[in-house]
C-alpha cells in the first residue's frame, strides 16, 4: 500500500490521526516527496506494519506531528536528518527495528515525553545527556538492547519528571550515577545486563514499581530504601556481588510478586516471614551463602509458583508447609546440605513440573503414593537414596508419557519468569538458561539404588535424558527402552547389569550419548544407526562385550541378534540357568579341546609329510615343531590336573 494524499477517500492533509498499526500483512511504501503540506496530521501510528527500508526523509515535512509510532516496522539505516525538523514531537517510538548509528542528535526533540529506541543497533556513548536541560517533560526513556558503551554521565539535569528508565542489555559501565537514585518520581528502573560496578545507593523515590539491576558487578548491601516501598512488584538484583544478610524488613513489600536475589554473596538465614508474602509468585535466593534451616512456614493460599534455594549451605529438612503452595511448578533445592527422607508430599502438588534435590544428604527408600503427574524434570542425583527403584513413581509420571512438540513455537516452563536449571545430560553438567517443556529428564544417578531397572520406564516415551549411573542396579537392560524414541542421552554406567545389550535399542534414532561402561555385559554390541557412532568408552569395563568399536569382533555372528532372556523372567530362573550353563560349558569346552587335539595331530602329521616330500624351508619346520611342542605341553598339564 502506498500512503498517498488520500486515505479511504479522506485527504491526509485533513487528518489529525492516522492509525495503520497492528497489521503485519500490510506492506507500506512511504511517499518520497512532500506530503501535500499535511499541516494537520498530529498522530501517525504504523507499528507492526512491514515498511522495509529506511525512514523516509519526507517525514520531515510533517511539522505538526506530535506522535510517531514506527515500532517493529523492519526499518534499517540511520535516523535521517530531516526528521530533526519535527520539533513538536512528544512521543517517538522507533524500537524493535534495525536502525543504527549514534543517537546524539536526538536532543533536538526538545518536547519529548516518551522516547523508545530499544532493540536496535544504535552505538556510541551517552555523552549527549550531559548538561541536558531541555527534556524537562520526559517521563519515559528506553535505550535498552542496543550497543551503547561507556558510563552514564553523572552531570545530567533537567530530567526530574522521569518515571521510567530502561537501559538494559548494552555495554554500559562505571557506577550508576546518583542523579538516577535521586529521581523523585522514578517507578521503573531497568539497568540489567551491563557492566555497572559500585554500590546501589539509597533511592529517593517512594513510588518504585519495578527494579532490575541483574547481571552487573554491583556490590555492597541491599539498600534499606528498597525494602520500604509500598508498590514494588518486581525486584531483581541477581548475578551481582551483593553481600550482607537479607533483612526481615523485606517482608514489608506486601505487593511483591517477583523476588530474585540469586547468584550473589548473601549470607545468614532465610527470613521466616517470606512464606507469608501472599502475592509472591517467584522466590529465588539461589547460589548464595545462606545457611541454617529452611524454617519458613508457607501460608495457605499463597501464590508461589517458583522456589529456588539451590546452591547454598542450607541444612535440615524440607518444610512440610510446601504442600500449601498449590500453584508450585518449580522446587529447586539442589546443591545444599539438606538431610531428609524423600519429600513424598510434594507429589500431591498438581502443577509441579521440576523437582531438583541433587547433591544433598537425602537418604532412605523412595515411597510415594502421590502422582507427580505433571513432572518433567526429576533430579535426585548425588544423594543417599536406597532400596529398589520405585515402580509406582514411574507409573504416575503422566506428563512423561507424551512426546512434546519440538518444532513450531517453543514453550518454556514458567513463561512469566526465566527458569534456569543445572542438569547433567549427554555426559556433561550444563546450566539450562531456560527449560523447554520438552526437556524431560530423570536423573537418579550416584545413589544406592538396588534391584532391577523397571521395564515400565519404557512407557515414558517423552524422555530425553535417563541417568541411572553409579548405583547398585542388577538384572538386565529392559528391552522396553526401545520405545523411548526421542531419548537423547542414556547412562547406565557403573552398576551390576548383566546379559546382552538388547538388539532393539538399535532403533533409537535420537540417541546421541550412550554410556554402559563398568557393568557385566557380554555378547555382541548391536549394529546400525546411532550404535555405529558410539566410541569404545561407551562400553569399557565390560570384558564380555564384543563387536565394533571394541577390538574384540563378533566373527561371523557380528550384528546378529543374540539370544535374549524372555522379558520379565524371574531373577531366580536366570541364576539357575547361569549355573547350568557354567556346568555344561565346562564339559563342552573339554570335548572341544580333545577334538582339537585329535584334529591337530592329524594335521601335524600331514604337514610333516608335505615338508619332507617337498623340502619346505627350515623356518616352516621350526614352526611346526614349536606347535607340536605346545600341544604336547598342554596335554601333559591337563593330565596332571586330572
Amino acid at each position: 500500500m502506498l500512503i498517498r494524499h488520500y486515505y479511504h477517500g479522506t485527504r491526509v492533509s485533513n487528518l489529525e490521526s492516522l492509525d495503520l498499526s497492528d497489521n503485519p500483512q500490510l506492506t507500506v511504501r512511504f511517499p518520497t516527496t512532500k506530503w501535500n503540506s499535511s499541516a494537520s496530521l498530529m498522530k501517525l501510528y504504523l507499528s507492526g506494519v512491514n515498511a522495509t527500508g529506511r525512514i523516509p526523509e519526507s517525514f520531515g515535512h510533517l511539522t505538526s506531528l506530535r506522535t510517531l509510532d514506527l515500532f517493529s516496522c523492519n526499518l534499517s539505516g540511520s535516523i535521517p536528518k530531516p526528521l530533526w525538523n519535527l520539533t513538536n514531537i512528544d512521543y517517538l517510538d522507533l524500537s524493535n527495528n534495525h536502525l543504527e548509528g549514534p543517537i546524539s542528535d536526538i536532543l533536538r526533540f526538545g518536547k519529548l515525553r516518551s522516547l523508545s529506541l530499544a532493540n536496535n543497533n544504535f552505538d556510541g556513548q551517552l555523552e549527549f545527556l550531559s548538561f541536558n536541560r531541555i527534556w524537562t517533560q520526559l517521563e519515559f526513556l528506553d535505550f535498552s538492547s542496543n550497543f551503547l558503551t561507556g558510563p552514564i554521565p553523572s552531570n545530567v539535569s533537567g530530567m526530574q519528571n522521569l518515571q521510567s528508565l530502561y537501559m538494559s542489555s548494552n555495554h554500559l559501565n562505571g557506577t550508576i550515577p546518583s542523579w538516577i537514585f535521586s529521581l523523585p518520581s522514578l517507578g521503573e528502573l531497568e539497568l540489567s545486563d551491563n557492566h555497572f560496578s559500585g554500590n546501589i545507593q539509597e533511592f529517593k523515590s517512594k513510588t518504585l514499581d519495578r527494579v532490575s539491576l541483574k547481571q552487573n558487578q554491583l556490590q555492597g548491601p541491599i539498600p534499606k530504601s528498597l525494602l520500604n516501598q509500598r508498590d514494588l512488584h518486581y525486584l531483581v538484583l541477581s548475578h551481582n556481588n551483593l553481600s550482607g544478610q537479607i533483612a526481615s524488613t523485606i517482608c514489608n513489600l506486601k505487593t511483591l510478586q517477583l523476588l530474585d536475589l540469586g547468584s550473589n554473596n548473601l549470607e545468614g538465614t532465610i527470613p521466616q516471614c517470606l512464606g507469608e508474602m501472599s502475592r509472591l509468585w517467584v522466590l529465588d535466593l539461589s547460589n548464595n551463602s545462606l545457611s541454617g534451616t529452611i524454617n519458613t512456614t508457607f501460608s495457605i493460599g499463597n501464590q508461589l509458583r517458583v522456589i529456588k534455594f539451590d546452591g547454598n549451605k542450607l541444612e535440615g529438612k524440607v518444610p512440610q508447609s510446601l504442600i500449601n503452595c498449590t500453584d508450585l511448578e518449580v522446587v529447586d533445592l539442589g546443591n545444599n546440605e539438606l538431610s531428609d527422607t524423600f519429600p513424598k508430599r510434594l507429589g500431591a502438588l498438581p502443577d509441579l513440573k521440576i523437582l531438583n534435590l541433587r547433591s544433598n544428604k537425602f537418604y532412605g527408600p523412595i515411597r510415594t503414593d502421590n502422582l507427580f503427574a505433571q513432572i518433567l524434570v526429576i533430579d535426585l542425583s548425588s544423594n543417599g537414596f536406597s532400596g529398589d527403584l520405585p515402580v509406582s513413581l514411574f507409573e504416575n509420571f503422566e506428563a512423561m508419557k507424551i512426546i512434546g512438540e519440538n518444532g513450531g513455537t517453543r514453550k518454556y516452563v514458567g513463561t512469566y519468569y526465566t527458569i534456569s536449571l543445572i542438569v547433567t545430560t549427554k555426559g556433561l553438567q550444563l546450566e539450562l538458561p531456560q527449560v523447554l517443556t520438552t526437556e524431560i529428564i530423570i536423573d537418579l544417578s550416584r545413589n544406592r539404588f538396588e534391584g532391577h531397572i523397571p521395564s515400565i520406564i519404557g512407557d515414558l516415551i517423552g524422555l530425553r535424558t535417563l541417568n541411572l549411573s553409579h548405583n547398585r542396579l542388577d538384572g538386565i537392560i529392559p528391552a522396553s527402552l526401545y520405545q523411548l524414541s526421542v531419548l537423547e542421552s542414556l547412562d547406565l554406567s557403573s552398576n551390576n547389569i548383566i546379559r546382552e545389550i538388547p538388539q532393539q535399542l538399535a532403533s533409537l534414532k535420537s540417541l546421541e550419548v550412550l554410556n554402559l561402561s563398568h557393568n557385566h555385559l557380554f555378547g555382541c554390541i548391536p549394529k546400525g544407526k546411532q550404535f555405529d557412532t558410539f566410541e569404545s568408552s561407551s562400553y569399557q569395563g565390560n570384558d564380555g562385550l564384543r563387536g565394533l568399536p571394541l577390538s574384540k569382533d563378533c566373527g561371523g555372528n557380528e550384528g546378529v541378534p543374540q539370544a535374549t532372556t524372555p522379558f520379565g523372567q524371574d531373577q531366580e530362573e536366570e541364576e539357575e540357568e547361569e549355573e547350568e550353563e557354567e556346568g555344561d560349558s565346562t564339559m563342552i569346552s573339554w570335548q572341544a579341546v580333545l577334538m582339537g587335539y585329535g584334529c591337530g595331530f592329524v594335521i601335524g602329521l600331514s604337514i610333516i609329510y608335505i615338508m619332507l616330500s617337498t623340502q619346505y624351508p627350515a623356518w616352516f619346520s621350526r614352526m611346526d615343531v614349536e606347535l607340536e611342542h605346545k600341544i604336547l605341553t598342554r596335554m601333559k598339564k591337563h593330565k596332571k590336573r586330572h
